[in-house]
């Protein structure tokens, strides 16, 4: 027997063992919203000679040429918003694959985003994967990011798995297969995004910063680097719905939250799987983030 195993290796033996006390959820949000063709919903916004349909699925890659993205063909204001994606294995440092929430195009320069980000890696390391959230410019040139990174409890290249952003007016709840992984909160008007926003996913070179704050970068001797999507799920308040209109909840309860069961899921992932949490840095400046 070989004495040495791959960080991956080894992480994921661990993360299986910890899987198995892993909290029942008993509320699985993805069972609420209907799955709706690509085209229904969304169309492509860039780099389209990096896309094609292959079983079912949306893929898109990055080589040294291009990059690729999809945009929803409406921009909405509240809502449930959901993928299933499939990484690429192997060396991906300095690739992002993502799927986010943003009003960039509208307001450039002065923009709110709710991201899922995948950072790429090197051989024998796991994906780290990202959640942020941007107010009115903080990520244009002044940069005031709300940085959370996690491990996953399961290797994000070996089969399809769901993602997903519930943006209500009081929240934002990021899950990853119907498991609550945070749970950002409306304190105030300025910490938290109230703009319409576009749904959008894309594979990109981000080799300043992605992968160990830039220390790999993208290599393009591994290229092309896939991100596979399917299953897109939309359910929500549309930009020009009738005041009227709700968002979906993520918990039994109509008015949102989270149940007892779905926090001790959530605070079972901040506990074994969470790498970075951007109120517990502190080299970060907490006047620019009050919420903290």
């Amino acid at each position: 027997m070989a004495l040495f195993l791959p960080l991956l290796t080894i992480f994921m033996l661990i993360a299986s063992s910890l899987t198995n006390g892993q909290p029942s959820l008993g509320f699985y949000p993805s069972s609420k919203i209907p799955t709706i063709p690509f085209n229904q919903a969304y169309r492509s916004l860039w780099g389209s000679q990096h896309q094609r349909f292959e079983q079912n699925s949306l893929v898109l890659w990055l080589d040294q040429s291009s990059g690729s993205g999809f945009k929803s063909q409406r921009p909405y204001r509240s809502g449930y918003f959901a993928t299933s994606m499939k990484l690429h294995p192997g060396y991906t440092a300095g690739v992002i694959s993502s799927f986010y929430l943003s009003n960039n195009e509208d307001h450039p320069g002065n923009h709110d985003e709710v991201d899922i980000e995948f950072l790429g890696t090197t051989f024998g390391k796991p994906y780290t994967l990202q959640t942020n959230v941007y107010m009115r410019g903080s990520g244009d040139g002044h940069i005031i990011g709300r940085e959370e990174k996690i491990h996953l409890w399961f290797d994000p290249t070996m089969a399809f798995h769901n993602y997903a952003i519930l943006w209500r007016p009081t929240e934002i709840i990021f899950f990853v297969d119907d498991v609550p992984i945070r749970r950002y909160q409306r304190k105030s008007d300025v910490t938290f995004p109230l703009r319409p926003m576009y749904v959008y996913g894309s594979i990109w070179d981000a080799s300043s910063w992605a992968t160990e704050n830039g220390r790999y970068k993208a290599d393009y001797r591994y290229q092309p680097f896939y991100a596979r999507y399917n299953n897109f799920k939309i359910g929500g308040c549309a930009a020009n719905s009738p005041a009227s209109c709700q968002p979906p909840s993520g918990s039994p309860a109509r008015t949102g939250g989270l149940s007892r069961q779905q926090v001790a899921a959530m605070l079972w992932v901040r506990k074994y799987f969470k790498v970075y949490d951007y109120c517990s840095d502190p080299k970060r400046d907490h006047t620019q983030t009050p919420e903290c």
